[in-house]
C-alpha cells in the first residue's frame, strides 16, 4: 500500500501513515544504561505490522523516546511496580514492555476514561493495538513514556496469538471491502422503503402491521451496521465513522451512539468482570452469575452498589421466565440510558448537541409516522398505532436475545483481567464469549454476533472477514487446548435460559 494514500485526523492530529516509516524531528534514542537485555532491548529494531484506516503497514516495533522523558526515564520499573498505578488520578499502563504515565490524558480519552482505568497497572498491549491506529504508537506514546519494563515476558501462547494477528494483517483482512457495505445499504433501504410504504401507502390493517415488523427488521439490522461503525471497523476513521454513527445510531435506530460507546468500550476490556463490565450488571432483574449473591459490589460503570434486596430476589427467581418478555420492551430502557447520559453534564459526550438533535429526530419521525399512516380501518386508529408501536419494538427484540446469548452464559469473574498468562487478553475473551454456529448463509441474520469470539479478540477486523478469522482461531485454541464455545442458535438459546434457572433457583435459597 502506499503510506501516503490517507490521512486521518485522529485526535487532531496532523501525521501521515506516511510519518509512521519517518524518524520524528525533535527526537533522539533514550539515554543508554547498562543493564541485563530486556524485551524492550531484544526488539528495539524489529519491524512489525500495525493497521492504520484498515490498511497494513510494516513499521518499527518502537519509535524513539522524546529526549526529555528518556533522560527522567526510570531505569528499573517492574510489573509489580507499574501494578500500583491503576487509578483514574494515578494510570500507568504497559504497551510492549515499555510503561507509560497516561494520566493527564485519561479524561481525554476518546474511549473514556473507564477503559483505560480498567486497564490501568496492566499490560494492554493487545487491547492497545485493537483500539488504536498504527500513528498513535508514533504521535502520542513517546510523550508519555517513563521507563522499560524489566521483568516483562511474553510467553510462547502469548506470541502466538499475536502472530495470528500479525497473519490477519499481513493478509489484508483489516481492510474493508467497500462492495460489501454497498450491498449492505442497499438490503438496509429496501426494508426501509418497504416498511414505509407498508405503513404510509397502504390501508389495510394487515398491511400496516406487516410494516411495523419489517421497520423492526430494518431496526436489528441497522444495528448490527451501527456496531460496525461504532467499533470504526467500516472506514477505520474515528470521525467519519462517529459521523455515521449519529444518523445510523441516533436518528434512524434511536439508540444513542454516545451511550453505546462508553457501555461498549468497558464491555470489551472488562468483559463479563461483575464489577466492571456494564452488559451484565441487571441487577435486580438479571442476575447471570451466581457470584453476584456472594457480597454486595460496586458498579464502576452505573457508580452505584449491587444489592440484594426485596425486589432482586422476587425478579431473579423467575429470571427465566421473564427473560423473553424482558427482551420484547428492552428497547425502550435503551432510549432512556441514551438520554439520561446526554443530558449528564459530568460526562464527556462527544458531539453532546449533535447527539441529542438526531436522538430527538428519531422522536419526531416515529410519531409523524404514527400519526399520519391511514388508520381508518376495523381495528380502530389508537388500537392499531399502539398494536404498530408494540410489534415494530417487540420483535426488534431479537437483537437483544442475540446481544445476550453472547455473554449471560459465560464465565464471569470479580475485578480486572490481565493479571497473568491465564486471563490475558485471548484467554479471557475466549472465556467469556460465545459463538453461534450457523451456516454462511444465515450470516445477514447475525450481522457478525455469531462471531463474537473474533469479534472480542480484533474489534477493528471487518465483519466479512470475521468467518476467516475463525479458521485460525479455532486451529489454535485446538492446538493450545483452549475452550472454543460455538453453540447452534437454538442450543444457545436452551444454555442460557438453563443458567438463569440455576441462578434462579439460588437466589430463591438466599436468605436476605
Amino acid at each position: 500500500n502506499s503510506l501516503s494514500e490517507i490521512d486521518i485526523d485522529l485526535y487532531k492530529n496532523n501525521s501521515s501513515p506516511a510519518a509512521l516509516v519517518q524518524s520524528s524531528e525533535g527526537m533522539s534514542p533514550p539515554t543508554k544504561v547498562t543493564r541485563p537485555p530486556s524485551y524492550v532491548s531484544e526488539h528495539r529494531h524489529k519491524e512489525i505490522w500495525r493497521e492504520d484506516e484498515g490498511k497494513a503497514y510494516k513499521v518499527p516495533k518502537y519509535y524513539p523516546d522524546l529526549k526529555s522523558r528518556a533522560q527522567a526515564a526510570h531505569k528499573d520499573l517492574t510489573m509489580a511496580e507499574v501494578a500500583k498505578h491503576d487509578k483514574r488520578d494515578d494510570l500507568w499502563i504497559i504497551v510492549d514492555g515499555k510503561a507509560y504515565d497516561v494520566t493527564k490524558f485519561a479524561d481525554k480519552h476518546p474511549g473514556g476514561w473507564l477503559p483505560m482505568m480498567n486497564l490501568g497497572g496492566k499490560d494492554c498491549t493487545d487491547a492497545f493495538a485493537n483500539y488504536h491506529p498504527a500513528r498513535v504508537y508514533k504521535t502520542m506514546l513517546p510523550q508519555y513514556y517513563i521507563g522499560d519494563v524489566v521483568d516483562y515476558k511474553e510467553s510462547a501462547f502469548v506470541k502466538g496469538h499475536r502472530a495470528m494477528r500479525q497473519q490477519l494483517l499481513e493478509e489484508g483482512l483489516f481492510e474493508t471491502r467497500m462492495s460489501f457495505y454497498w450491498g449492505l445499504a442497499a438490503w438496509l433501504a429496501f426494508l426501509g422503503f418497504t416498511a414505509m410504504y407498508l405503513t404510509l401507502g397502504c390501508a389495510s390493517t394487515v398491511a400496516h402491521l406487516s410494516g411495523a415488523a419489517i421497520l423492526a427488521l430494518f431496526w436489528q439490522q441497522m444495528a448490527f451496521l451501527g456496531h460496525d461503525i461504532g467499533h470504526n471497523a467500516v472506514s477505520h476513521n474515528r470521525s467519519k465513522d462517529s459521523a455515521g454513527g449519529l444518523v445510523i445510531g441516533n436518528l434512524l435506530t434511536g439508540i444513542s451512539c454516545a451511550w453505546w460507546k462508553a457501555s461498549h468500550n468497558v464491555h470489551h476490556v472488562s468483559c463479563n468482570s461483575l464489577e466492571h463490565d456494564p452488559d451484565i450488571q441487571h441487577m435486580p432483574i438479571f442476575a447471570v452469575s451466581e457470584e453476584i449473591f456472594n457480597e454486595d459490589f460496586y458498579s464502576t460503570f452505573h457508580k452505584r452498589w449491587i444489592r440484594k434486596d426485596a425486589a432482586a430476589r422476587f425478579l431473579v427467581s423467575y429470571q427465566h421466565w421473564l427473560f423473553y418478555p424482558i427482551m420484547a420492551f428492552a428497547r425502550f430502557n435503551l432510549y432512556a440510558q441514551g438520554f439520561i447520559l446526554m443530558f449528564n453534564e459530568n460526562e464527556v459526550v462527544w458531539r453532546r448537541k449533535w447527539e441529542i438533535l438526531s436522538e430527538l429526530g428519531f422522536f419526531a419521525w416515529n410519531i409523524a409516522l404514527l400519526a399520519y399512516f391511514p388508520s381508518e380501518t376495523s381495528l380502530g386508529g389508537w388500537k392499531e398505532r399502539l398494536l404498530y408501536l408494540l410489534i415494530s419494538h417487540m420483535l426488534a427484540g431479537v437483537l437483544h436475545v442475540q446481544i445476550c446469548l453472547s455473554h449471560f452464559a459465560r464465565e464471569t469473574y470479580h475485578g480486572k483481567a490481565y493479571n497473568g498468562d491465564e486471563d490475558e487478553w485471548f484467554r479471557m475473551q475466549c472465556r467469556t464469549t460465545l459463538n453461534i454456529d450457523c451456516p454462511w448463509w444465515m450470516d445477514w441474520f447475525h450481522g457478525g454476533l455469531q462471531f463474537q469470539i473474533e469479534h472480542h479478540l480484533w474489534p477493528r477486523l471487518p465483519r466479512h472477514n470475521l468467518r476467516r478469522a475463525q479458521q485460525l482461531v479455532k486451529a489454535f485454541c485446538k492446538k493450545h487446548d483452549v475452550t472454543y464455545h460455538n453453540l447452534p442458535w437454538i442450543e444457545a438459546q436452551v444454555e442460557l435460559v438453563q443458567h438463569l434457572r440455576k441462578a434462579a433457583l439460588k437466589m430463591r435459597a438466599i436468605d436476605l
